[in-house]
């Protein structure tokens, strides 16, 4: 592994990390946001949902760009929109005016969330291209383990738009990280034939495409599930258990360990294993505990130990998940590699923004609804997985 391998993944990971440090940063601010901004619980979730729904939609257009101008330029554009957006939400006077900027952030976020993946398929393939995957994530996983304590501190000493000004300043580091630390990866040659044109006939043929579907969507619930707990979890916490934004804090961020944590064991485990055989085999844990989780809930066990422990052993499986699905989906479309990562970030944020959309209709304050949604995606995604790597596609796995 060498010092250019680990440099391009710090450096990926912390662009990919800039959207949801938007996101983990805000969450404990979101009941204060309400009583300040005196808007409703669904208004205050709908800031989040807008931000979800451009990041995701945004990618449809940012990746076939990063195929045609190369890597770095839609970086560029991306993080300079974002900045644009976490001013204006910082000096938000309303809901209304939160939720507009936020779409405007969310859509700047984009860029790095589709452009690294992209970056990735173009340097490895196979369980390399799983090594760089999970070192990224394991920088990416500073935002869900850092950013909800940093914002807890900075909400509490200097009020909730006080996380729009950090995350403008995280944003400007980016900038000088991709000038100055990352290569262009899609040289001038390998755009010849790029077009808005071929953008479509990538999107046609991918959309045809079943196994890159089946595993967008394997990693899209897995995804979606996490979402779920996003939109919801700061409500139940803190709200119906009684946690301070601090301790909520502390409370997310062990969960973002076990996902990160197991996230590292991902190139060990495909280069033993097989990529397919992990993911059929987390897939399996992840939907078993949760399911587990929800019958729980349901019986009536209302203890806060419980959610946690069984989240956190769930979100450990789903750690192997992520990676994999994504490695494994982009693996034959390195030639259309910004576009197949745009399609699959637009379907996993499309997938996610359904199912917090869904959730939040029949959120009560309890976290059964939460537990219900999370279980609901967990099961799915067992259920593509037997559809898309079930053991009758030995054959495919054995070419690997």
């Amino acid at each position: 592994m060498t010092t250019n391998f680990l440099r391009t993944a710090v450096i990926l990971g912390l662009l990919s990390a800039i959207g949801p440090f938007a996101i983990d940063m805000y969450l404990p601010a979101l009941p204060t946001i309400g009583q300040d901004l005196a808007a409703g619980t669904a208004a205050v979730q709908m800031s989040l949902l807008v931000f979800f729904l451009s990041m995701g939609f945004g990618q449809i257009v940012v990746g076939p760009i990063s195929d045609m101008v190369g890597r770095k330029a839609p970086l560029y554009f991306g993080l300079a929109l974002f900045v644009v957006g976490s001013i204006g939400s910082a000096l938000a006077p309303d809901i209304g005016w939160l939720i507009a900027f936020r779409f405007i952030q969310g859509f700047g976020a984009c860029a790095g969330m589709v452009v690294p993946r992209a970056v990735v398929r173009d340097l490895h393939t196979g369980t390399e291209a799983a090594r760089l995957m999970s070192l990224l994530m394991l920088v990416f996983s500073i935002s869900p383990i850092l950013a909800p304590l940093t914002g807890s501190f900075i909400i509490e000493g200097f009020g909730w738009r006080a996380v729009f000004w950090a995350v403008t300043i995280a944003a400007l580091i980016a900038v000088f990280l991709l000038a100055f630390g990352l290569k262009e990866t899609r040289p001038a040659g390998h755009r010849v034939g790029s077009s808005f044109g071929s953008a479509l006939a990538g999107y046609k043929f991918l959309m045809g495409d079943r196994n890159f579907l089946g595993l967008t969507f394997i990693g899209g619930f897995g995804i979606s599930s996490f979402f779920v707990y996003l939109a919801s979890s700061s409500f139940v916490l803190i709200d119906h258990y009684g946690l301070s934004p601090s301790v909520y804090s502390v409370f997310f961020s062990i969960n973002a360990v076990a996902f990160f944590a197991m996230s590292q064991m991902t190139g060990m485990l495909a280069e033993r294993f097989g990529l397919r055989r992990v993911v059929r085999v987390a897939v399996s844990g992840y939907a078993t505990v949760m399911v587990v989780l929800l019958a729980v809930m349901a019986s009536g066990m209302d203890q806060l130990a419980v959610l946690a422990s069984l989240l956190f052993v769930g979100y450990g499986f789903l750690g192997l998940v992520i990676p994999t699905t994504s490695v494994l989906a982009m693996e034959d479309h390195g030639e259309i590699a910004g576009t197949a990562s745009a399609l699959m970030g637009t379907l996993h944020f499309a997938t996610g923004a359904v199912a917090m959309a869904v959730a939040g209709v029949f959120f009560d304050g309890t976290p059964l609804p939460m537990v219900i949604g999370i279980a609901a995606c967990a099961v799915i995604a067992f259920g593509l997985t037997q559809l898309t790597l079930g053991r009758g596609r030995e054959v495919a796995e054995a070419a690997e």
